[in-house]
């Protein structure tokens, strides 16, 4: 591409004509409007002239002995350093055919002999100026071209590290479910021993609370080795049929220790929901994360109410608890695995069931939402993509 004036510069004129009268002529005008003139009277000098010092814009003579205009255009736009200068033929020629060729050759316009000055220093200025566009166009492309290659290699790069840092989180998950059992399973076993057989009423609520903790370091632990697995692309197997109902079922009853530690009741889930895609047993899973939620924000003797339906290709539910609501500052990040560090409850965080029930759900192609109601209380509503319904 070639290399415009420098802006302090008026633009370069290159004036080819075997006829020195219009040679002067042309030249003289155009330098009284400002430019810089360089008059040759033929087109091998024409070239040299062009290569030597690149012009902004050519004006050329169509008949010249020698090397006529058509093949001396024809000669500049075959040189790459030459070929974006725009060429203005001037001739006394007016037939269709001479026009034709000079365009097929790469020239940009046409001035007809004898000519008005007014008309060629129109048609100079707006073809450098249609020339001084086309290189800054392609001046903004390449800026372009290489800020996209520059974000993309940061993206790439920050994705790498992504990895990196997911591939680490992964196996400290992986890592904590399985080497803190070992020293958990002596200490269970200490505290059983201590704690078993007492009648002693102060033992019997340290042996409850002690109840409580064992079941949930332990499905702190399942939640992480299953979150691990997860992060390694484990087959959901999200092609397989299964009953809503069923797995309601058993979801309620895994959740039933959690109800009864918090004095929560469980209404009896919705039937006749028809069939989901999906891997039953991670979908068993993420329902109990889901209900325990709910009961954790339920109030004491409240109750859980379940509710459902299919429409069309999804099937919803939906539980309420009343008791308490999400703060508002914690519902834009509610299923993050970072807003387990949060005390959003009372009694502490949520755990990991939560956000790995919502990726569970995600991952069989379906959305898990939470909403405040009024009485407070929450909403965690679950859509999932239907399969048909169940036969029998």
């Amino acid at each position: 591409m070639k290399t415009p004036s420098p802006p302090h510069a008026p633009p370069g004129i290159l004036i080819v004509d075997d006829t020195p009268a219009n040679l002067q002529l042309l030249s003289d005008m155009l330098r009284q409007q400002g430019f810089r003139s360089r008059p040759v009277p033929g087109g091998e000098m024409a070239l040299r002239a062009a290569e030597a010092s690149p012009p902004d814009l050519i004006l050329l003579d169509v008949n010249m002995p020698g090397l006529d205009g058509f093949e001396t255009c024809a000669r500049l736009k075959r040189d790459p350093k030459l070929a974006p200068i725009p060429v203005i033929f001037v001739t006394a020629f007016n037939e269709l055919a001479s026009k034709v060729r000079g365009f097929e050759v790469g020239a940009v316009d046409y001035i007809t002999k004898p000519f008005q000055f007014e008309e060629v220093e129109a048609r100079v200025r707006l073809h450098l100026e249609l020339a001084r566009l086309r290189i800054e166009q392609t001046r903004h492309v390449t800026q372009l071209q290489e800020a996209v290659a520059r974000r993309t290699a940061e993206l790439a790069a920050a994705r790498s590290r992504l990895e990196i840092l997911d591939r680490a989180k992964t196996d400290f998950l992986s890592l904590i479910s399985h080497e803190i059992r070992t020293p958990l399973n002596g200490a269970f076993g200490v505290t059983e021993l201590l704690l078993a057989n007492s009648t002693d009423p102060a033992i019997v609520e340290y042996s409850e609370m002690y109840a409580q903790s064992r079941r949930r370091l332990l499905a702190l632990l399942d939640d992480a080795m299953l979150l691990s697995q997860i992060g390694d692309g484990v087959d959901t197997g999200a092609r397989e049929q299964c009953a809503l109902e069923h797995l309601l079922e058993e979801a309620c009853v895994r959740a039933m220790p959690l109800a009864e530690y918090h004095h929560v009741r469980v209404s009896t889930p919705p039937a006749g929901l028809g069939l989901v895609r999906g891997s039953a047993d991670y979908l068993v899973r993420a329902l109990q994360g889901i209900l325990e939620t709910a009961i954790k924000f339920a109030g004491p003797h409240t109750m859980v109410h379940w509710n459902g339906d299919q429409d069309g290709s999804r099937t919803w539910l939906s539980m309420e608890a009343f008791g308490r609501t999400v703060p508002p500052s914690a519902q834009p990040h509610f299923f993050d695995l970072l807003a387990v560090r949060e005390t959003i409850l009372p009694g502490g965080d949520l755990g990991l069931g939560l956000p790995l029930a919502e990726r569970i759900v995600r991952l069989h192609g379906g959305s898990v939402q939470v909403d405040n109601l009024s009485p407070p209380g929450i909403r965690l509503t679950v859509r999932f993509e239907a399969a048909g319904q169940p036969t029998d």
